[in-house]
């Protein structure tokens, strides 16, 4: 039904595609042969608007890995720098949610531990729309703000870092083995950003696998029992992250490939002070728009790096 379901959003968009040309083709005729020039803004801005939607399709041809199509579930955690770290934090969390709300996609906050002072020490939202994943993918990785802090008395500059762990969220009938000896299930009560309370009772769910060590929380459910089975399904769809990585690995350690990871350098820069620029260190892409990018405008930064991933791509990968 996914995949029924997939198909025939591509028979509507490519539809709607043709209608939009014919309807632009027709009125562009007929006020040629008539001499009218009164509808040439209409025209102008149909043809627009049928370029952005042209351009949206050709990003899905960029999206074709295995998992591209599914929900994403995006972690948030920041480095080390204490109050600042957090902040930052969360100005990627709301990034994230401004980004979701442009797109169209749902965003369920499942779980967010508030900073000491200001901001988030983590937190976890599973987006909800077709190619989530594979357009979210981009934001996986250390991100790096430079600015005056507004915490600092002095005004002096600071660099704050903060990650983003992106991975899909797997149907039900993806089978993942999880042995129950190796959880820790911890029951607490909820809280939110800013220390406002979510829930007034235990229901929040803190799962840890233990020979991973990999921690997942939820509390945004009404029910203990409810946290507890979103929770270990992002369990699941991580422990199935880690695993291909895992294969990723091999298979490089196979080939005889040595690589350069280094896991605490940033992806992308975010430049306040003493200049105004974003910058992805992969794809060389920058913009001055600072603050339209933190408010989710960030389509020319995924974009760009779906297409330096294809161009980075092996022969017959």
């Amino acid at each position: 039904m996914s995949a029924l379901a997939r198909l025939d959003d591509d028979l509507k968009t490519f539809d709607d595609l043709a209608r939009r040309l014919e309807d632009l083709s027709v009125l562009n005729e007929l006020a040629q042969s008539e001499g009218d020039s009164s509808v040439e803004a209409e025209i102008k801005v149909g043809v627009d608007a049928l370029r952005i939607a042209l351009e949206e399709l050709d990003v899905r041809t960029l999206l074709s890995d295995e998992y591209d199509e599914r929900d994403a579930i995006v972690a948030i955690h920041p480095g080390a720098g204490g109050t600042e770290s957090q902040d930052w934090a969360e100005m990627l969390l709301r990034m994230i949610l401004r980004w979701t709300e442009r797109r169209g996609f749902e965003a369920d906050l499942i779980e967010a531990q508030a900073g000491d002072e200001a901001g988030i020490k983590s937190a976890t939202v599973i987006v909800k729309g077709r190619f989530a994943y594979g357009l979210l993918s981009s934001e996986a990785g250390v991100h790096r703000l430079v600015r005056i802090s507004p915490y600092d008395a002095q005004k002096r500059r600071h660099t704050s870092f903060a990650s983003l762990d992106v991975v899909p969220l797997l149907d039900d009938d993806v089978e993942v083995e999880i042995d129950p000896d190796d959880l820790r299930i911890d029951v607490f009560r909820s809280s939110g950003p800013g220390g406002q309370s979510v829930n007034t009772t235990d229901s929040a769910v803190r799962v840890t696998h233990i020979p991973t060590n990999i921690v997942v929380s939820s509390q945004n459910e009404r029910s203990q029992l409810q946290n507890r089975n979103v929770a270990l399904r992002v369990l699941k769809a991580r422990l199935a992250e880690l695993m291909r990585e895992e294969r990723v690995a091999k298979l490089d350690e196979l080939r005889g490939e040595r690589r350069d990871i280094a896991f605490g350098s940033q992806i992308r820069s975010y430049v306040l002070h003493p200049y105004r620029m974003v910058k992805d260190h992969r794809t060389n892409y920058e913009t001055s728009n600072v603050d339209s990018v933190l408010e989710g405008d960030i389509d020319a930064l995924i974009r760009a790096f779906l297409e330096w991933r294809r161009r980075e791509a092996p022969v017959g990968a």
